[in-house]
Parts: C-alpha cells; sequence; structure tokens
C-alpha cells in the first residue's frame, strides 16, 4: 500500500477561466524526482479528476496535489 504526500493545492481563479496551482516550495524540494533522456528532472505528482471536476464544477474550492510515497 502507498501513502501520499501533500506537494500543493489547486483552486479555480476567479478571474481568466483559469485553475490556480499552488506548490510548496519545501515539499517539492524533498520530493521524489525522476529524470527524461535528455537529463531535465521532473516532480511526478498526482490530482484526482473526480476532486478537480467539484472544483471546476464550483462544488468544492480547492483540492490536493500529491505524491505517492512507497512505504
Amino acid at each position: 500500500m502507498s501513502e501520499s504526500k501533500l506537494i500543493g493545492y489547486v483552486r479555480r481563479s476567479n478571474t481568466h477561466g483559469a485553475l490556480k496551482v499552488s506548490l510548496n516550495v519545501e515539499a517539492l524540494k524533498e520530493a521524489r524526482t525522476y529524470s527524461t533522456s535528455d537529463g531535465q528532472k521532473y516532480v511526478p505528482v498526482v490530482i484526482s479528476l473526480a476532486a478537480l471536476r467539484k472544483v471546476l464544477d464550483g462544488e468544492r474550492a480547492v483540492t490536493t496535489v500529491s505524491q505517492a510515497v512507497d512505504e
């Protein structure tokens, strides 16, 4: 079983019909990364589609951005 670590939040912007993604800098520093063949580093994160739909539809104000943590 895996747990998840909170990395940040996603909310709907009041203007411009956009999403606002806020990521915690300290959580990103500690997050697991992977590298692509060209040497770029990425932090893999997860956002629940069901929760994101609720944010987009105005049913929820915010949802989380997480990273799966293997035990």
